[in-house]
């Protein structure tokens, strides 16, 4: 089945939005972190020139309010500023998710090692560490870009007024940032490396402990379950001592993190002092000193940000296995819709390489459909998707050319025998987004579907899986068929879930609708009537 590829107009608007919401998140990030700056700075210096006015006739004089007022102002600003950049960047590192999802879960799709896995990713070790990769990604900027750029931006601020307040004070706190900059360029180092081996041993772990409860009769019989399940769970084991030892690097470092802005602070009193600053001349220094204190509060979560980057990085690392092989295939779309495929000894095999029965000889050409008949587990299934290039390496001729699995997958549409129906509009589940209305209920209408879709508030109602029946479901699924323009089209049960009559003339139709491009569907019901017939 082919999912619609999102317009070039819709891609450009949905980044043109990603960017206006990222924009919004960082100055909301970079006001909260002003605001956190002037309430410390300001406290103090509130508290200082209070303290200096108690002790002269100032005091009769001393307006308190104002000072008073902008300290609860920039209280209320800090709060109001880090709800709202939460708010906006993950509306933005949402906006990102759908787009990036799309273009990742098609390449995934397309991509042998996927095939290979079984097109359900059957395996839920394979399928938990692929959800947590794409996790990975899709949170990468808020959690990595958008927190380092705010306090790479602050500390610059920070330095800067320190270098015109209090020259020397710049030497410890830059001093300490060297040495930090240092320990977390050791920690992803050696964290990246017990990442690494941490998921190894996870998916090592997993594949054993699958194996242990798939024997496990025959694994107590022989006194032999203990000891197999015992060495699966060693490797979990194995795998958590790594992240606690990640964890403890990262305790090391947001340590030396919270040390930076009590020295800065400490730094700038004491060359404020030395210089001769007494009284009054210290409010101004006091007030950078306690400012550092809500500069280096940041620093303790940079060693969050370093783990998040190497999940990222290993994660576009592992990813880069899916994307590869179906970037590399799609320039084949462009290859002219060929009138024939054929190949004289076709080994079927199972998605994971196994051989399933003898050799066949497939002859398929345009306008004379081909029918793969036999009962449920003759592998039926396993042949559409080694015909459409999805399990195997088979080269067909088509004409005076070689076909490829490649070529193959990128000129067929299959259809699966469970429909799946996305939570959106019938216009959006037909996968025709280039197609106009009246085509669109000529194929809804071509699999007697007009009635259900007007009931569901017409092409732009609202529908879901659970709200259609399984015949319903299938109807919808062969409307994609009609509007689909792939020279290769592969139909799994196409009347599976409907009644025998029904079937019978939808079907007729769509192969009328087809009869210029290659057809092969499987049944375990036709007898052959209406197409040649491969008995498996």
């Amino acid at each position: 089945m082919t999912a619609p590829t999102p317009s070039p107009a819709a891609q450009d608007a949905g980044a043109a939005a990603s960017r206006v919401y990222w924009r919004r998140a960082a100055l909301l990030a970079l006001a909260g972190m002003l605001c956190a700056v002037l309430l410390g700075g300001l406290s103090a210096w509130f508290l200082g020139a209070v303290a200096i006015a108690g002790l002269s006739t100032a005091a009769l004089t001393f307006n308190f309010h104002v000072p008073g007022a902008l300290v609860r102002l920039f209280a209320v600003g800090r709060t109001v500023a880090r709800y709202g950049e939460r708010l906006a960047g993950h509306k933005a590192a949402l906006t990102d998710q759908v787009a990036r999802r799309v273009g990742l879960f098609r390449a995934m799709a397309d991509a042998p090692a996927t095939r290979a896995a079984g097109w359900q990713m059957a395996d839920q070790a394979r399928l938990s560490d692929y959800l947590d990769d794409v996790e990975d990604l899709d949170y990468a900027r808020l959690r990595v870009g958008l927190p380092g750029t705010v306090l790479a931006i602050s500390l610059a601020g920070g330095l800067v007024a320190t270098a015109i307040v209090a020259p020397l004070a710049l030497v410890p706190p830059l001093a300490l940032l060297g040495m930090f900059a240092l320990a977390g360029r050791g920690l992803h180092r050696r964290a990246f490396v017990c990442w690494d081996a941490a998921k190894a041993e996870r998916r090592d772990g997993a594949a054993r402990l699958g194996a242990t409860l798939a024997a496990a009769v025959p694994l107590r019989a022989e006194w032999h379950w203990s000891r197999q399940s015992e060495a699966a769970l060693a490797r979990f084991d194995a795998a958590d001592g790594r992240l606690l030892a990640i964890r403890r690097m990262q305790a090391g470092l947001d340590a030396a993190g919270g040390l930076v802005g009590p020295v800065a602070a400490l730094s700038v009193i004491g060359a404020a002092w030395l210089a001769g600053g007494r009284g009054e001349t210290l409010l101004v220094p006091t007030f950078l000193a306690f400012a550092w204190l809500a500069l280096g509060e940041p620093l303790q979560g940079v060693s969050r940000m370093l783990v998040a980057q190497i999940r990222r990085d290993a994660a576009r690392r592992d990813n880069a296995g899916w994307l590869r092989p179906a970037q590399a295939g799609a320039t084949a779309i462009a290859a002219p819709a060929p009138r024939r495929l054929l190949i004289e000894r076709l080994q079927r095999r199972a998605p994971d390489g196994r051989p399933l029965g003898l050799p066949l000889a497939l002859d398929l050409q345009a306008g004379r459909a081909c029918v793969l008949a036999g009962p449920s587990g003759t592998g039926k299934t396993s042949l559409l998707k080694q015909i459409a290039g999805w399990t195997g390496n088979d080269t067909m001729r088509a004409d005076s050319a070689s076909i490829d699995a490649a070529a193959r997958r990128a000129m067929a549409m299959y259809c699966p025998h469970d429909a799946a129906i996305l939570a959106d509009t019938v216009r959006a589940n037909l996968f025709a987004p280039g197609r106009d209305d009246a085509e669109l209920d000529a194929a809804l209408a071509a699999v007697e579907m007009s009635g259900r879709v007007a009931e569901a508030g017409g092409l732009d109602g609202w529908i879901r899986q659970e709200a259609l029946s399984l015949g319903e479901a299938q109807r919808l699924n062969l409307a994609r068929a009609w509007l689909s323009d792939r020279p290769l089209i592969l139909l799994d049960e196409p009347t599976e879930h409907l009644d025998a009559a029904q079937g019978e003339r939808i079907l007729a139709r769509l192969l009328d609708r087809l009869g210029d491009r290659i057809v092969v569907l499987s049944s375990h019901r036709l007898d052959g009537g209406l197409a040649e017939t491969i008995r498996l």
